[in-house]
């Protein structure tokens, strides 16, 4: 069995939206950036306004808005991101009750239920965490 492990937004400007729905929901806020994660971003040439992705936390699940540009009908707007402690057990358990698997990534496996409606297995959080870049690298980004 798996447990929700956030929900999943795709929009056009995460930041947005993200302020939105934390202003929306009682508890929630959106993630905090800290100076490393500012350098991370400024490194790969954004801000925070202009985050390709935007946590919002609260004491619910937490809220993902990614960026993806244009509508694929195809593609949930909103989907589930669902823990699960053994990822393909659990693919295996959902296809015999008619789930179908779309695609399967190194730390998540893109599902659909038996309506067509996507959701993502996924990972611990902590086995998928951001790639850091190297300090070195920043400190190129900072003296530039």
């Amino acid at each position: 069995m798996g447990a929700i492990h956030e929900i999943v937004f795709d929009c056009d400007k995460p930041a947005v939206l993200a302020r939105f729905w934390a202003s929306l929901l009682d508890g929630y806020e959106v993630r905090a950036y800290d100076a490393v994660e500012i350098a991370k971003l400024a490194a790969l040439g954004f801000t925070p306004e202009t985050d390709p992705t935007v946590m919002v936390d609260g004491p619910g699940p937490s809220i993902c808005f990614q960026n993806v540009e244009g509508r694929r009908h195809d593609n949930n707007r909103v989907h589930f991101d669902v823990h699960a402690p053994d990822r393909s057990a659990e693919v295996e358990r959902l296809k015999a009750l008619g789930a179908t698997v779309d695609r399967v990534l190194p730390t998540y496996t893109v599902m659909k239920d038996p309506e067509g409606n996507q959701f993502c297995l996924v990972d611990r959080r902590e086995d998928h965490a951001a790639p850091e870049i190297a300090d070195d690298e920043i400190a190129a980004q900072d003296a530039a």
